[in-house]
């Protein structure tokens, strides 16, 4: 596979990552304040970590993918 591949892979992910913080950081429900932020806190801390995991693991998959390219 070309070089341009990965690099176009890695925008896109960028760009998804820049567009759902925005999302979530514009959002009308985060302006207005939410009263039940801090409620159910362990379950937001599960589903954050299983966020960082699968992006971890889709990262290195992806430079495992580059190194061999390379070979």
């Amino acid at each position: 596979m070309s070089i341009y591949f990965y690099y176009a892979v890695f925008s896109v992910i960028l760009l998804l990552g820049l567009g759902g913080t925005l999302w979530v950081g514009f959002s009308r429900r985060n302006r207005e304040g939410d009263q039940t932020y801090f409620q159910q806190t362990g379950v937001k801390w599960v589903r954050l970590t299983s966020f960082y995991v699968i992006a971890i693991a889709l990262g290195l998959l992806a430079l495992v993918a580059y190194i061999r390219s390379l070979l």
